[in-house]
């Protein structure tokens, strides 16, 4: 696809300046390469803490996770970074973290999941699981669950499994998630060579997921879309990015939820790629979807759903 009517020329400019850290054939590397050339991308894009927020490291079991906070918290937000379930951590997302804190007043609590290959499915799925447990044990607020590109998944996974439970679960925002879509059309085929991400990069990330690379069949926690029940879910606000082979993946997880009753509402952010949160200082466009990702999080805490 020409992507030069879509995109405009700060997100060329963010496009050009991610591709000098981290290359466009990066999954080709070995897994330490690609780690270390990601958290460098990630501090160079670094944008600080605001004022007033706070932040320490701590441990859910063996998972190491960081609370953000400011003032007096009442609503709990889970964290789920992005990464391909292979890359990403604590420090890859800590200055978005803080900003989502400073900006609704939520306590965030990031988790730092464990990682394909070493730990194959559903390790990720089972340290957020876990970690988001163990926040309603410990503050007893409502819980928002958000996460991007992965960690959209994983925050959906668990929003599906948790179904049922006295998890106090009020909404989930999943920004540009990968959910489990069909590869054989739509935006998998007019994105395919899409700006910082492939489709070769998702069939990379997904081959080293699973055992012996084979996904799992009808399991929610691998692939949200693959669930056959979307009742029940919490209110869900899903943002894509336009230019992303993951976009129709938003548009199906919306669709499914609202067939099954529950209030859904889909973004698809026009000429925006894949990975835009890190441009939200320097692209207007990002910026004002990272404003809206922010007042999502912040309605659905006050249980508000956007209009």
């Amino acid at each position: 696809m020409d992507y030069s009517d879509k995109i405009d020329a700060e997100t060329w400019a963010f496009i050009k300046r991610t591709d000098t850290y981290y290359p466009p054939d990066a999954v080709n590397l070995s897994i330490a390469d690609q780690r270390r050339v990601y958290d460098d991308m990630c501090r160079a894009f670094f944008q600080g803490y605001p004022d007033g927020v706070t932040a320490r490291d701590i441990h859910v079991g063996d998972v190491p996770c960081r609370l953000y906070e400011t003032g007096t918290p009442s609503v709990t937000v889970m964290y789920f970074h992005g990464g391909g379930f292979v890359v990403g951590g604590l420090d890859s997302h800590d200055d978005v973290c803080a900003e989502i804190c400073e900006r609704t007043g939520y306590r965030v609590l990031s988790v730092d999941y464990r990682m394909a290959p070493e730990h194959k499915h559903p390790a990720a799925y089972d340290a957020c699981r876990a970690a988001t447990e163990y926040a309603a044990r410990t503050w007893h607020d409502p819980v928002v669950l958000a996460g991007d590109s992965a960690g959209g998944n994983l925050a959906a996974a668990v929003a599906h499994m948790a179904r049922g439970t006295d998890l106090p679960i009020v909404g989930q925002v999943l920004i540009y998630p990968g959910l489990g879509g069909d590869w054989t059309q739509g935006s998998y085929i007019t994105h395919a060579e899409a700006p910082l991400l492939t489709t070769r990069d998702i069939e990379f990330y997904k081959g080293v997921r699973c055992e012996d690379g084979q996904e799992p069949v009808g399991d929610p926690t691998y692939a949200p879309l693959h669930d056959s029940d979307f009742s029940a879910l919490p209110p869900t606000i899903i943002i894509s990015a336009e230019c992303d082979p993951l976009s129709d993946d938003g548009r199906e997880y919306r669709d499914a939820l609202r067939a099954a009753g529950v209030r859904a509402l889909w973004v698809n952010e026009a000429g925006l790629v894949h990975g835009y949160l890190r441009a939200r200082a320097t692209v207007a466009r990002a910026r004002d979807s990272f404003t809206r990702i922010v007042n999502a999080i912040a309605d659905l805490g006050r249980g508000d759903f956007p209009q």
